[in-house]
């Protein structure tokens, strides 16, 4: 109970932090759209299998704006929402929020790390039986528990048209996540690896 408790006030914290950022981001505004591929292992592990084929397949949509812009760097936030499908074991819902330092190696390329926090919705993948009262075993999976979530992204960038206010971006991001505490007794950590495949969509003219 006290830890279902902690992580629904740490929801509601996420909640207005979202709607502070969104009143006051500054310029640079972007949403993106990445498909993902998620293998459950280690941090930095198992990096072929993200690769070579479909571990857990997902989708995530984002809203990203910078706070502060130079001609070779920027400081930027990133507000996502995802989901992905850990079979046998999950449905994944996470929104999170990061912030991050992104270099740009000229007009087209950069590379970007960041690091965020925010809260995940698991929803078992499998049947969830209780046994009643009559002796009768009844569906108990509901809507799912409520998680927490710690987010490492590591991605490249390329702006198709730099030259253009409203240029595409396309690029490839390596994210590592930590759950918890996904089952106290005796997995309370549960690492996954992702790799995501999108592109980028400005919403205004970047300031320079």
């Amino acid at each position: 109970m006290k830890n279902l408790f902690i992580l629904k006030s740490a929801n509601c914290l996420l909640i207005l932090l979202f709607v502070s950022t969104l009143a006051t981001a500054q310029n640079g505004k972007t949403i993106s759209v990445a498909f993902l591929n998620t293998a459950s292992a280690y941090p930095f592990s198992q990096f072929g299998k993200l690769i070579g084929g479909v571990e857990h397949p997902g989708l995530e949509i984002g809203y990203n704006f910078n706070w502060k812009t130079k001609n070779k760097h920027d400081w930027f936030q990133e507000i996502k929402v995802s989901y992905f499908y850990h079979r046998f074991v999950q449905h994944g819902i996470p929104l999170y929020t990061d912030i991050g330092y992104r270099y740009k190696f000229s007009h087209s390329l950069s590379a970007q790390v960041a690091l965020g926090a925010g809260y995940m919705q698991s929803i078992p993948a499998t049947a969830k039986l209780k046994l009643s009262d009559n002796g009768e075993y009844k569906n108990d999976k509901g809507i799912g528990r409520s998680q927490a979530i710690a987010v490492l992204n590591l991605g490249i960038g390329y702006t198709i048209h730099p030259a253009s206010k409203k240029s595409l971006k396309v690029f490839i991001t390596y994210q590592q996540f930590l759950q918890t505490p996904f089952v106290n007794a005796y997995v309370p950590i549960l690492p996954y690896n992702s790799l995501l495949i999108g592109c980028g969509i400005p919403l205004n003219s970047h300031k320079k």
